[in-house]
């Protein structure tokens, strides 16, 4: 499903940002930063698929793109688990306003008591302390995580309560820019997927598969466009 290949990342004084709300995730937020391949791969995919041909086009200037802090990507990757893209930018922006500079100490001292009135459920907000846990105690080494194979590290991170392989999967798109995954349980792409190449019948894991061969070994950016077709707000985590 994904590769080995890293992601090399652009300079942050070059970065594309995608949307203006992004920089209120943090009282000092990291300059976000875009795949240096993202060019490359926007040329590969509408040379080999005729859908990307006329989507890509669309949306010109926009990338992926990471701002480097695995903690903040994985909190906003549970926060928008099963939920909308609108819902979980919306749930985000009330956290971050409740708890600026949103850091795993924070996160802590925070608790329940502020983050579930944000739109949290009980078990997110679980899972979202848990996370901060594991930061603070240091046994989440993100700086390992740069030359771990896709697999190796969704096997990692989903030993994480509250993190499954799409969360994990998310966190490869989002924080490690990694070019080549393909998340097969994303309801959104599943639903894109549907409308762009089966006129709107349900898609299988297997027609995902189908489709995506042409998307190799791009299939990163190929489902953010899918995803961006669907949605006026762009997927960020």
């Amino acid at each position: 499903m994904a590769t080995t290949v890293n992601a090399r990342k652009a300079a942050p004084g070059k970065a594309l940002q995608v949307s203006p709300k992004a920089n209120a995730v943090a009282a000092a937020p990291a300059a976000p930063t875009a795949p240096m391949y993202w060019e490359e791969a926007r040329t590969a995919l509408m040379k080999k698929d005729r859908v990307l041909r006329r989507l890509i086009p669309k949306y010109p200037g926009l990338t992926m793109t990471s701002r480097g802090d695995p903690f903040t990507t994985l909190a906003r990757s549970i926060v928008g688990q099963q939920i909308s893209v609108k819902a979980a930018q919306s749930v985000w922006e009330r956290m971050i306003q409740a708890v600026p500079d949103f850091t795993p100490a924070k996160a802590t001292r925070a608790g329940a008591k502020k983050l579930m009135p944000c739109g949290l459920s009980q078990r997110k907000c679980e899972y979202i302390l848990d996370l901060a846990g594991h930061f603070k105690a240091g046994s989440l080494e993100p700086k390992e995580w740069d030359a771990m194979p896709d697999e190796d590290l969704i096997t990692l991170l989903v030993e994480v309560r509250g993190i499954g392989r799409w969360t994990a999967e998310m966190f490869l798109m989002f924080n490690q820019l990694r070019p080549n995954v393909l998340p097969l349980d994303d309801v959104g792409l599943q639903k894109a997927v549907s409308v762009h190449y089966f006129s709107g019948e349900p898609v299988t894991r297997s027609d995902l598969r189908e489709v995506a061969v042409n998307w190799q070994p791009w299939a990163s950016v190929a489902t953010w466009y899918m995803w961006r077709s669907l949605d006026p707000i762009p997927v960020e985590y």
